[in-house]
């Protein structure tokens, strides 16, 4: 058991990218696609111009920070699936305050846009981190009713606006560059791309929560919490309290991530028909990752190099955009079925472990024979 839990986590989520990559690989040669050719035009779809570069580090930006978030719940022992409808809630409240008040100066508007999207991410998540201190309720069934009352409340409030908020019945007015997170520099630097400050936001949020996890009282705290809930009450840690807090941290980094959808990336407010992917997709971010805060940096940049490479597949070889979903899939699977590769990795030791004591024993042979 030792020896299965010996191997680096960093080890075990290469392995599943690469068993990821080959299942989507012998799906395409079943299908009739050349595999090669079909990854080549994914990377350079990615990575072939600025403008796709940029676009990447646009997908990354709700990627990091709703994965940072997933990391401080489950750090206190939470599974937060509530990500998405924190993600909707923040988007809503960010815009709405920038539609609602467009002739505020922007270096006052933006800031304050953004604190209240994270708020509204803030109150989301802290309810059920209230309802698992209070009640002892399941932060999983909580989280997941939450997504759909965030989800149709939201539609709700969205067709509600006042009418001169709004381009349709369901979607909102766009706001200019000047009103949003949009900076001329980046864009321009980008080919135009939609790459905004909402970037440079979540990088600074996720060292910031680096820091407070691996530097400071409370997150030491979160996380005595996480490993041992009875050791860490008898320390004198509140553990009702430290739930509270870790759901808390972990709505707000994904309302900040909503904020930066909405004034960064869509400019508007629009029905949805479900919770934003982009907080499922920072689940997976986060279980690729492996618990390394580092580790979140890569693992959204491969994701939004798979989401923003896929759209450019069927144009270059007729691969369907699908087989993306599936590759990424793959990897979830076999970032779950971590067991199963390390289980792999201690039966490759051993063999080879084995093929070395035969080469020796043959060694010491040859020596004995030619002693004699």
């Amino acid at each position: 058991m030792n020896k299965i839990n010996s191997y680096s986590t960093g080890l075990v989520a290469g392995l599943a990218v690469f068993f990821g990559l080959m299942v989507g690989a012998i799906i395409m040669l079943i299908s009739g696609f050349n595999p090669v050719t079909g990854y080549i035009s994914l990377l350079q779809s990615a990575l072939g111009s600025s403008l796709n570069i940029g676009e990447v580090l646009r997908a990354m930006t709700p990627l990091i920070l709703t994965a940072a978030g997933f990391l401080v719940a489950q750090a206190a022992g939470f599974f937060n699936i509530g990500l998405s409808g924190q993600v909707w809630v923040g988007w809503i409240a960010s815009t709405w305050f920038v539609l609602a008040n467009q002739g505020m100066n922007p270096w006052i508007l933006i800031p304050v846009a953004v604190i209240i999207g994270a708020l509204g991410g803030a109150v989301m998540g802290y309810i059920p981190g209230w309802l698992r201190a209070r009640f002892g309720a399941s932060e999983v069934i909580t989280t997941i009713m939450l997504n759909y009352i965030a989800l149709y409340g939201g539609n709700a409030i969205v067709q509600g606006l006042p009418n001169k908020l709004m381009a349709t019945t369901d979607m909102t007015k766009t706001l200019g560059n000047s009103d949003s997170l949009r900076w001329d520099f980046l864009s321009n630097l980008t080919g135009g791309s939609r790459l905004n400050i909402g970037f440079i936001i979540a990088v600074v949020a996720l060292l910031a929560i680096w820091f407070i996890m691996k530097r400071t009282t409370l997150g030491f705290e979160i996380r005595a919490v996480g490993l041992n809930p009875n050791a860490a009450r008898y320390a004198g840690m509140s553990a009702k309290r430290n739930a509270i807090t870790a759901m808390t941290i972990s709505g707000t980094l994904a309302g900040l991530a909503g904020a930066t959808e909405g004034l960064g990336t869509y400019l508007n407010i629009f029905s949805q028909s479900a919770a934003p992917q982009v907080g499922y997709d920072g689940m997976a971010v986060a279980l690729l990752a492996s618990g390394s805060f580092l580790g979140i940096i890569f693992a959204a940049f491969l994701f939004s190099v798979l989401s923003v490479g896929g759209l450019g597949m069927p144009l270059a070889t007729g691969v369907p955009t699908e087989l993306v979903s599936v590759v990424t899939a793959s990897i979830i699977f076999f970032i779950g079925a971590n067991y199963l590769i390390r289980l792999i990795l201690v039966k490759l030791d051993e063999d080879d472990s084995k093929d070395k004591d035969k080469k020796k024993k043959k060694a010491i042979k040859a020596n004995q024979k030619e002693a004699k």
